[in-house]
């Protein structure tokens, strides 16, 4: 499994206009072989912005690279340029091999590595 992490420091009173952002844009990760599933996830305030972070997960890196080449991924972030949303900078990405997953039945399982 391959976890892709992206880290977005908005400015306060961006916030509801980020949110909106994503919950108003299409979907199209479902259509990618390897997706497993995607978070937003809003995160503690600081006095200069409001951390969110957007949280996908793979079957493989592969997969995940696959998407950031694909015709989805450029109709997914077609319109990121009309964006009235302020930002302390650029998003940054963090990507992650599973080495453990712990299903929620309490189910551990080691994962080698790619």
């Amino acid at each position: 499994m391959y976890i892709a992490m992206n880290r977005f420091r908005v400015v306060p009173g961006f916030e509801e206009a980020f949110e909106n952002q994503w919950r108003s844009r299409q979907g199209r990760l479902a259509e990618m072989p390897g997706y497993v599933e995607f978070h937003m996830l809003k995160g503690p305030k600081a006095e200069d912005h409001t951390l969110y972070a957007s949280h996908t997960v793979w079957e493989t890196q592969a997969d995940f690279l696959a998407w950031t080449k694909s015709e989805q991924f450029r109709a997914a972030h077609a319109r990121a340029g009309e964006s009235k949303v302020q930002y302390l900078s650029g998003p940054h990405f963090e990507g992650f091999d599973v080495i453990i997953h712990e299903d929620r039945s309490g189910k551990r399982a080691e994962v080698e590595a790619a």
